[in-house]
């Protein structure tokens, strides 16, 4: 199956960026392996859902373990994620790769035409995408239509990801990002929205939403 095309306008790193990238990668799979993944069998039984291509949802802050759980986990089917096509995102986006994940570069805050199309496209061929409902800037918690617009044209269902944290530093981003402490205990919920479920768009949207602050509490 063909690669999902980049978008024309997506910046790249390159030159020392990328060399600095590595070091910092290194240490954040480190990092990220110490942490104590829990999850439900029911979570389990979602996480491991290939019999069709999937929607993944998650807030932009909790990126840092969704990123490892997928890592430590794997899939069966290949993993998209989207990514701003800006200066920032090429941060993003390498470190994305560097874990074997593949990624479509536009604006989930705006979703343009390119991007919504080439994660429709990426879904049909089988693939998972991944989007932050909230990103690439906010405002936190907000959920924007794109991932919802994506999984009702491919007709594909929508896997809720949600974790708390038994202890975590809270960045001074937009998003409050979360950095869980070395060794701690994160929570992870998986929860599943199937295609059907999602023929009324604004019922949809809030149930998703609602649904994503419930598995994703703040303390």
């Amino acid at each position: 199956m063909p690669a999902a095309p980049p978008s024309k306008t997506a910046r790249a790193l390159v030159g020392w960026r990328r060399v600095v990238l590595w070091p910092f990668v290194s240490l954040l799979k480190a990092w990220a392996s110490t942490l104590r993944l829990d999850l439900s069998p029911e979570d389990i039984r979602n996480r491991n859902y290939e019999d069709e291509a999937v929607v993944v949802v998650v807030w932009h802050n909790r990126l840092f373990v969704v990123a490892e759980m997928f890592r430590r986990f794997g899939r069966v089917r290949p993993f998209y994620s989207l990514v701003s096509a800006s200066k920032d995102g090429a941060w993003l986006n390498a470190f994305l790769e560097s874990l074997g994940m593949r990624t479509v570069r536009g604006s989930s805050s705006r979703l343009g035409r390119e991007a919504a199309a080439a994660l429709v496209e990426v879904v049909k061929a089988g693939y998972h995408v991944g989007i932050t409902p909230d990103g690439p800037r906010g405002p936190c918690y907000d959920f924007k239509p794109g991932a919802l617009i994506v999984a009702r044209r491919a007709h594909a269902p929508v896997l809720l990801i949600g974790g708390e944290f038994g202890s975590a530093w809270r960045l001074g981003t937009w998003d409050r990002f979360y950095v869980p402490l070395p060794f701690s205990r994160v929570r992870v919920h998986c929860e599943m929205i199937a295609a059907d479920q999602l023929a009324d768009r604004d019922a949809a949207a809030a149930r998703i939403r609602g649904r994503m602050l419930a598995i994703n509490p703040d303390p």
